[in-house]
């Protein structure tokens, strides 16, 4: 159906190569020019003002449901004015004993244009169609909570 591609840029710049010396920070490069400084997270010894991957797993999440949320509400004409959430994902250890974003916590926030009247059912239901059809979180194992409001 489609294929999609980045391609990560690291080159190393310390001397040492000891786990403690070495630089975290990459590029994630994607179409169109588009570069994302990233790196590991600061616990793992990252960049602080880079993207690390767990984060952008994290954002990657929201922002499908998101999208696809926004595409439900576009086919039953319910005009959507703002959107936001403060997703948060939880790094644990998974039954295999690996260490894995093993939940993510989505808490969206909708803002639908004046006039536009959406009962908590209906907007229950928006969400849990989102989650059912958002191409990542088909994509992967990790529990994906949607908390809408």
């Amino acid at each position: 159906m489609s294929t999609h591609s980045a391609e990560i840029c690291w080159k190393r710049e310390s001397e040492s190569f000891a786990y403690d010396h070495y630089n975290r920070g990459h590029d994630w490069k994607f179409d169109a020019g588009v570069v994302v400084p990233g790196s590991a997270a600061p616990a793992y010894k990252g960049d602080t003002d880079r993207v690390d991957p767990e984060e952008a797993f994290v954002a990657s999440l929201s922002s499908c449901h998101m999208l696809t949320f926004l595409a439900i509400a576009a086919r039953k004409r319910l005009v959507v004015d703002a959107y936001e959430d403060h997703a948060v994902g939880h790094l644990d250890k998974n039954p295999q004993g690996k260490l894995a974003v093993t939940s993510v916590d989505l808490h969206p926030k909708v803002t639908f244009a004046p006039g536009v009247e959406v009962d908590a059912a209906t907007l229950k239901k928006m969400h849990h169609d989102a989650h059912e059809h958002c191409f990542i979180a088909n994509s992967v194992k990790s529990l994906v909570i949607v908390h809408s409001k």
